[in-house]
């Protein structure tokens, strides 16, 4: 393959591994309660406690209205509470409930099956290489992003 038909392959085929990988979460996490948006969130929340939503945003990569509806379902069902934050009537702290924190350790054992399965046979040695490649190209990515006129 010449330089542009390897270009063209490689991110054709990040672009499938990505549904693919949304849809595999969304199909095994569904009992859960789960979909790839919700785990991601959850998962964030259960390393870091308490972020502000603009910051939690940032964190996911989504927009600001995207996380406020995946907020909303999730603290329908219990999941999560928003808490003012002291000196800034507009910004709130998100948090887990008892309820998410006893269930976080289930999801966070779902995702490390699911990542293990995934990445059966391939040696820590090119997941390297591959999360070198993929953290480049997020950074060209980024650059160009912020390069739009």
């Amino acid at each position: 393959m010449n330089q542009t038909q390897l270009q063209a392959a490689f991110t054709a085929e990040l672009a499938a591994v990505n549904r693919k990988l949304r849809t595999l979460v969304d199909e095994r996490a569904r009992d859960m309660g789960l979909t790839w948006s919700r785990a991601r969130l959850l998962m964030e929340l259960a390393r870091e406690d308490g972020p502000i939503q603009s910051d939690l945003a940032g964190l996911l990569d989504i927009e600001q209205p995207t996380l406020v509806r995946l907020l909303d379902g999730l603290e329908r069902n219990g999941m999560i509470e928003r808490r003012a934050v002291e000196g800034d009537r507009r910004a709130r702290r998100v948090f887990l409930t008892p309820m998410a924190r006893a269930q976080a350790e289930d999801i966070l054992n779902f995702l490390a099956a699911l990542r293990a399965d995934i990445l059966q046979g391939i040696a820590p040695r090119e997941l390297e290489m591959a999360l070198d490649v993929l953290r480049r190209t997020s950074r060209n990515i980024a650059a160009g992003r912020s390069a739009a006129p």
